[in-house]
């Protein structure tokens, strides 16, 4: 998965920002140490001033006597340890202190990128997302069969409805499976309640995990997006629309919840449409029924989202009654 630059941008401003930090706190510690013990300026003044001498030298000074810098430089790094140690300091006091040791605050290793940039690329891409505090508890392992009825059939299919869930979670899971290697789209609809919702939290925890950059709307929130940006010209708004076309996977979820017209209906054709062009994975989970849907919506964007996602249906009983039920709520 590829960053865009604007989120490159972001994690190596956060990086300057972290290597300004220790920075400032390292010349602070020094400033502080030195004024308690003025004898350890004096030792990085007769450093300088050996490395110069030698230097000198080295371009063919014949009024100096030569000698090893090395050595010298040892002897008084000795003496600037001694001191630190003597006044109570750790021997690193005046050495940088780096967040992360291995790529020393850059994000890079050996021109890879360290194990702390994939955790802030991974971090920066959670915040993003807009569930963040939502997918903590989201994981396929966690989507349960047993809220779905096995008396319960799925006329169209045969199935029943605990058959469908295990339909659903097994596409879903190869949907992130198959995710660098083939485009897909999903459309989950059913019943209010049946973990259509949940679901599209487990894929969206799980691409995160790997990565990839996921952003999560309902239906309300994207169509309002839309309206801010298309009535607004800002940098700010402009980048949002970008990131909604070209993030890795875009969910929308509870369509049919928003106030549908004639933009909206423009709008959400033009971005199911655009990302499919672009090759952008979306996952769409609904309420409505599939006529409901193209009614609402028109036949040409029924067409194309038919063409071009998978279709997965979810029935059974509302599981958050159930949950209240068998909690004794």
């Amino acid at each position: 998965m590829a960053l865009q630059n604007s989120q490159y941008d972001a994690l190596m401003r956060y990086y300057q920002r972290l290597q300004f930090r220790n920075k400032h706190e390292q010349d602070a510690r020094i400033a502080e140490a030195q004024a308690r013990i003025p004898r350890l300026a004096l030792i990085d003044q007769e450093i300088a001033a050996i490395s110069v001498k030698k230097a000198r030298i080295l371009l063919g000074d014949k009024n100096a006597t030569d000698f090893d810098l090395n050595e010298q430089i040892q002897a008084l790094s000795r003496e600037r340890t001694d001191l630190l140690k003597a006044n109570g300091y750790p021997e690193d006091y005046l050495k940088m202190h780096y967040t992360c040791p291995l790529c020393q605050d850059t994000g890079y290793v050996d021109n890879r990128k360290c194990i702390c940039f994939r955790r802030a690329i991974s971090e920066h891409l959670y915040t993003q997302s807009n569930i963040r505090e939502l997918l903590k508890t989201a994981s396929f392992d966690a989507f349960s069969l047993d809220y779905y009825p096995e008396d319960m059939v799925n006329e169209a299919t045969g199935q029943t409805a605990r058959q469908s869930a295990a339909t659903a979670l097994q596409r879903s899971k190869d949907f992130v499976q198959n995710f660098d290697h083939s485009f897909e789209n999903l459309f989950i609809y059913g019943d209010t309640g049946v973990g259509k919702t949940f679901l599209t939290y487990c894929i969206a925890k799980e691409l995160l995990d790997s990565m990839h950059s996921v952003i999560y709307y309902s239906a309300f929130d994207l169509f309002d997006a839309f309206a801010r940006n298309t009535f607004s010209n800002s940098d700010t708004t402009e980048g949002e629309n970008d990131y909604i076309l070209n993030c890795d996977l875009l969910i929308i979820d509870d369509l049919g919840t928003e106030l549908t017209n004639s933009f909206v209906a423009s709008q959400f054709f033009l971005c199911i449409n655009e990302r499919i062009l672009r090759k952008k994975s979306t996952v769409i989970s609904t309420n409505l029924t599939l006529g409901s849907f193209m009614d609402t919506y028109s036949e040409r964007v029924f067409s194309r989202v038919s063409s071009n996602y998978t279709m997965i249906k979810l029935i059974g009983k509302d599981i958050r009654i159930q949950k209240k039920i068998l909690g004794g709520n």
